[in-house]
C-alpha cells in the first residue's frame, strides 16, 4: 500500500508563490516575423529548469521519496544543477551535482551558494560519465536522482504547467509552431504535447547548432559554444512522438550572434536563446505570415559571463605577408 501524501513543508517557500512568465512578442529585425518569446530567464534560479527541478522534487515528496534532509543527486553541466540546488535548498534537503570537469565558475559558484555539494568527473568522461556518477552516488547515499535526461516528468512539467501558460497568453490560444533546442528534450517534448492535446494545427522545430567543431564538456554536442543542447542523450525524445516535426540547422555564429543582439535589446539572455531565436525566425518564414511560432529563452547570461558571449573570443593575428 502507498504511503501517506506528505505536505509540502510550508515555511519561508516562495516556488509555490511564482507566478507566470512573461511571453512577448519580438522582431529583431524590422523586416522580419513577430517571434512569441516565453522570457524563462525570470525564473527565480534564471532558467526554465526551475519548472522541473520544483515538478519532480514536490511529486517526490509526496510521494514519499524525498524526506526532510534527504538527498537529492542530479548529473547536469549547468542550469539544472542550479535550479535543482535551488529547490533542495527551499525544501530543507541536501543536492549534489554531478559534472564535468570545465564548467563555467559561474555555474559552480550559484550552486555553493545555495548550499549544494559538486563533484566532478574527468572532462574526457562528459556528461555520460556524470550521469553514471550521480546514479551510483544516488544509490550509495539511498538519495533521490530525479534522472532530467530520461524522468518523464520532465516533459510533464511543461505539459502541465508552461504549455499551459503560453496556451492563456498568446493571442487567440493558438499555437502553429514550437521551437527549442533539445537538451533533455523535455521542453520541447512536453509544449508539443500540450499545444497538440489543446487542439493547435502545432509543428515543432527542432533548432541544432552546427559548427562542425566536434564534441565538448556537453557530450556530443553540436556545436561547443551554445551549451545544453546535445544529441544522443535525451530517452524523452522521440521522432514518432511529434509527427511532421522539422530539424533546423543553425550556425553557432548565427547562434551567439543573436544571443548578442538580444542582450543589447535589453534580453540578459544565454547563447541558446538565440539559437531558438533564429530557428524561430526561419520556421515563421515556412510556415507563413499568419503563424504564431512560440519559443523559449532559457537561461540568464550571468552564468555566460567568462564565456565567450560577453567576452569575444579574441581575433587572431594576421597572417605574415
Amino acid at each position: 500500500m502507498r504511503a501517506p501524501c506528505r505536505p509540502l513543508p510550508a515555511d519561508g517557500r516562495f516556488l509555490q508563490a511564482v507566478g507566470p512568465t512573461p511571453l512577448v512578442p519580438l522582431r529583431l529585425d524590422p523586416e522580419g516575423p513577430t517571434i512569441w518569446c516565453k522570457l524563462e530567464f525570470l525564473n527565480p534560479s534564471g532558467s526554465t529548469k526551475d519548472r522541473i527541478a520544483r515538478y519532480m522534487l514536490e511529486k517526490a515528496w509526496r510521494l514519499g521519496d524525498l524526506s526532510p534532509g534527504g538527498d537529492v543527486v542530479e548529473a547536469s553541466s549547468g542550469s539544472t544543477s542550479i535550479a535543482m540546488a535551488l529547490a533542495s535548498a527551499q525544501m530543507g534537503c541536501r543536492f549534489t551535482a554531478v559534472m564535468p570537469e570545465g564548467v563555467t565558475e559561474e555555474r559552480l559558484i550559484a550552486i555553493r551558494a545555495y548550499g549544494g555539494e559538486v563533484e566532478l568527473v574527468p572532462r574526457s568522461e562528459g556528461i555520460r560519465g556524470a550521469i553514471a556518477r550521480a546514479a551510483a552516488l544516488a544509490a550509495e547515499r539511498g538519495g533521490y536522482a530525479p534522472r532530467q535526461f530520461e524522468n518523464p516528468d520532465n516533459a510533464e512539467a511543461h505539459r502541465v504547467w508552461t504549455g499551459q501558460e503560453i496556451l492563456s497568453q498568446v493571442p487567440g490560444g493558438l499555437v502553429h509552431g514550437v521551437v527549442s533546442g533539445v537538451g533533455t528534450g523535455g521542453t520541447i517534448v512536453g509544449l508539443y504535447q500540450a499545444f497538440a492535446e489543446a487542439g493547435c494545427p502545432v509543428t515543432a522545430f527542432v533548432a541544432r547548432p552546427i559548427s562542425g567543431l566536434g564534441c565538448d564538456i556537453e557530450c556530443c554536442s553540436f556545436s561547443a559554444r551554445v551549451p545544453g543542447v546535445v544529441d544522443g542523450l535525451s530517452k524523452l525524445y522521440r521522432e514518432a512522438d511529434m509527427p511532421g516535426r522539422v530539424e533546423l540547422d543553425v550556425s553557432d555564429d548565427l547562434a551567439m550572434g543573436t544571443a548578442r543582439a538580444l542582450i543589447r535589446r535589453g534580453f540578459p539572455v544565454g547563447p541558446s536563446s538565440g539559437l531558438n531565436y533564429a530557428a524561430a525566425v526561419e520556421a515563421a518564414k515556412r510556415l507563413g505570415p499568419q503563424a504564431q511560432v512560440v519559443t523559449v529563452f532559457p537561461d540568464r547570461m550571468e552564468r555566460y559571463f567568462s564565456t565567450e558571449l560577453i567576452q569575444p573570443r579574441p581575433k587572431p593575428p594576421p597572417v605574415a605577408g
